[in-house]
């Protein structure tokens, strides 16, 4: 653990090196989850409207692209927003402007 300059522990790394900004593993870490989870949510949605009206399986199968669809713009807008914001953090780095 490296030392602050007032003698306790810092909270940066050992060394006194900048951890690298880029997008962590937790930050992705539920969207396979959130993906696996809107497929199965419209796959019952699917399953019920089909047992309701009597149209087995076309419900079904259209709830399982719409909650792949769903699950894949989902995915493609957190990936966007993340690399929009990686970015904008390298660019301030190039620039010499420290964030908050």
């Amino acid at each position: 653990m490296s030392m602050a300059p007032g003698g306790g522990p810092s909270a940066g790394p050992p060394g006194g090196k900048e951890a690298s900004s880029g997008p962590s593993a937790s930050e992705f870490a539920g969207v396979g989850l959130q993906f696996a989870a809107s497929i199965i949510l419209f796959l019952f949605a699917g399953q019920w409207l089909d047992r309701k009206l009597g149209t087995a399986p076309w419900f079904l199968i259209i709830g399982v692209f719409l909650g792949a669809g769903a699950g894949f713009h989902s995915l493609y807008r957190k990936l966007m927003a993340a690399q929009a914001r990686e970015e904008a953090e390298r660019k301030a780095r190039r620039d010499g402007v420290t964030g908050p």
